[in-house]
């Protein structure tokens, strides 16, 4: 089992910057890939960026890349989204997903997270 817990949304004007965080429970979070998530409302939930059980393998939605930085610190058992350049596109609630242990390298796929946080509020104003 593992909880996730994310925290850093907030309101901020576009071209402005956030650092969201997503603290696990857990002995199992250091072999397990992570991603985060974002969802505007009335839109479906999409892929935002992931990263493998070590940090040697990220991997980006398009609309994101050169933007947005996921990376982790297993001894701290968290992982961290850095944005900056925020567009008032990007305004949705953030979700911090787990793959089970052992169960592969990054996805961009919901079906292949085991566990989800409870989401934060990112908003970009124009």
């Amino acid at each position: 089992q593992v909880d996730l817990v994310e925290s850093g949304g907030g309101l901020v004007q576009a071209g402005g910057s956030l650092r969201l965080s997503c603290a696990a429970s857990g002995r199992t979070f250091g072999s397990a890939a992570m991603g985060w998530f974002r969802q505007a409302p009335g839109k479906e939930r999409e892929f935002v960026a992931a990263i493998s059980w070590n940090g040697g393998s990220t991997s980006y939605t398009d609309s994101v890349k050169g933007r947005f930085t996921i990376s982790r610190d297993n001894a701290k058992n968290t992982v961290y989204l850095q944005m900056v350049s925020l567009k008032p596109e990007d305004t949705a609630v953030y979700y911090c997903a787990a793959r089970g242990p052992f169960s592969g390298g990054t996805s961009s796929h919901t079906f292949q997270y085991a566990y989800w946080g409870q989401g934060t509020q990112v908003t970009v104003s124009s």
